[in-house]
């Protein structure tokens, strides 16, 4: 099954608000004008598209008075590549090559941070990657069980304490260490749900940063922020904040086939300019995509295969 077909399948909620949406203006075949422009521009906001809902309704309007669009199938195709533009992100593979590739994973409570893990375990595990992770959240009860048990269903190594409260920074410091001794491909720790707010646990990982960098240079390799898609544009405050206090090189998008506010990917790349990594389309454990735009669009839209 293509990437398209999976995420036509996971993301029902958000399409049927979008392209459905779309659908039921043009029914009858009315014919567009200002008071349907307005009629689908507060589709797009309820869909959480968010304040570029606005500028994709005045360029459809300039272009539909200079004549170039005249029905559905045209608004479909120029909103379609006005959305494409807007997720453009440079190519910025993860590089792999690194022995081994270290991860940071930050996040509030709740964002799905803990099973965004996992599935990240296992899709190195399934490139035929080697990976162990950091159970670094010490302060929530049962995390690092929980995230155990995850690491036994993939197959994953795992680094943690028995004890509650133990140092989040040995358990990053140690991870690493095992990772470089074992030979392990990917390290991916796992931190606690933290505020931008709470200082004290902002103070702490970048403790947990230094130390992983005594270990391996340049690590983390990579910080990556995970936020509750069913959040919507309220997750756009929260990950504007969280990274005006941490240095955050990507971003995971969790439960985005629970919630017809998937648009809000749009609104998170607009305000934090910041490249989305992988974003999770089911609980089971291969339902976590890395990103790529063309599909997630042409998924939202309803844009069926050739």
């Amino acid at each position: 099954m293509s990437l398209l077909d999976r995420l036509k399948q996971r993301l029902t909620r958000t399409r049927s608000a979008i392209s459905d949406g779309i659908s039921s203006l043009f029914r009858g075949g009315r014919q567009i004008d200002e008071a349907l422009l307005g009629e689908l521009e507060e589709l797009l906001y309820t869909s959480d598209i968010g304040p570029i809902a606005t500028e994709i309704s005045a360029e459809l309007s300039r272009l539909h008075k200079r004549g170039e669009i005249s029905g559905e199938e045209d608004v479909r195709e120029k909103l379609r590549s006005i959305l494409l533009d807007k997720l453009d992100q440079p190519d910025h593979s993860l590089d792999l090559n690194k022995h081994p590739t270290v991860l940071l994973i930050v996040g509030v409570n709740g964002s799905g941070k803990t099973t965004s893990i996992a599935k990240l375990a296992h899709h190195f595990a399934s490139l035929g990657k080697s990976v162990i992770l950091g159970a670094g959240d010490t302060f929530r009860a049962a995390a690092a069980d929980q995230l155990e048990t995850w690491a036994g269903r993939t197959g994953a190594e795992i680094v943690r304490s028995h004890q509650d409260g133990a140092d989040p920074a040995a358990i990053a410091f140690d991870t690493v260490t095992a990772a470089v001794a074992r030979e392990k491909d990917v390290a991916i720790i796992d931190t606690a749900g933290r505020l931008h707010t709470q200082k004290n646990l902002m103070s702490e990982l970048e403790k947990v940063r230094r130390v992983m960098g005594r270990v391996v240079d340049d690590s983390p390799h990579e910080t990556w922020l995970v936020i509750d898609g069913t959040n919507g544009q309220n997750a756009i405050n929260q990950a504007r904040e969280f990274t005006q206090a941490v240095e955050v090189t990507g971003l995971v998008i969790a439960k985005l086939d629970g919630t017809a506010r998937g648009g809000a990917i749009f609104g998170i790349k607009n305000a934090l300019g910041l490249p989305v990594r992988f974003i999770g389309t089911g609980e089971s454990m291969e339902m976590l995509e890395p990103f790529e735009p063309e599909p997630f669009v042409d998924a939202i839209l309803g844009k069926t295969l050739a």
